[in-house]
């Protein structure tokens, strides 16, 4: 397989910890973009958020994913990205999009410690509750994934096997069609 396998999600979908479990499964490399920011800008992505503002996050987001250059690759991405159709462009060119759909509550409960929310780098606009972005984003998610994967009360071994296993059925179909696994 020389694509890249692009996951993306709210912030607490899993996407981090299925990208890695899934590069480790499948024998690829695997990148995680907050990462590549925060290593890219030299400080936390909360940091950037606080002193520069989202507008200029979001600006230094597109601009560092859209000249990633990865074959062969998990990407785990920001919630955030699909903000940036021209970044989501670049990931789609490169690769199939998985959305990791997990229900409104179970997001909230999984980010209930309000610390974990103010330091973890989630784009929320002043005014704006975790629900406001979880409303804004979901349209987003669908409309740029190629597959979605509903994690609702599955365990990341589960949901691994699942997109291992559409991976081969889509990889095998050329039909171009959005397909979705639950």
């Amino acid at each position: 397989m020389n694509m890249n396998i692009v996951l993306i999600g709210m912030s607490g979908a899993g996407k981090s910890t299925l990208g890695v479990i899934l590069a480790k499964a499948l024998g690829m490399d695997y990148v995680d973009t907050d990462i590549v920011i925060q290593q890219h800008e030299g400080r936390l992505l909360q940091d950037i958020i606080d002193n520069d503002g989202i507008e200029k996050f979001m600006e230094v987001e597109e601009k560092i994913l859209s000249e990633l250059q990865l074959k062969n690759c998990i990407i785990s991405t920001g919630g955030s990205v699909i903000y940036s159709e021209k970044a989501m462009n670049v990931l789609k060119r490169g690769g199939q999009i998985i959305y990791l759909h997990v229900p409104y509550e179970e997001i909230k409960r999984r980010l209930t410690n309000i610390t974990n929310i103010t330091t973890r780098g989630i784009v929320i606009k002043k005014g704006n509750s975790l629900k406001d972005v979880y409303e804004e984003r979901v349209p987003l998610y669908n409309k740029y994934s190629d597959n979605t994967l509903d994690c609702s009360n599955k365990d990341i071994e589960h949901c691994v096997s699942e997109i291992i296993e559409k991976i081969q059925e889509s990889h095998c179909d050329n039909s171009g069609s959005v397909k979705s696994f639950v």
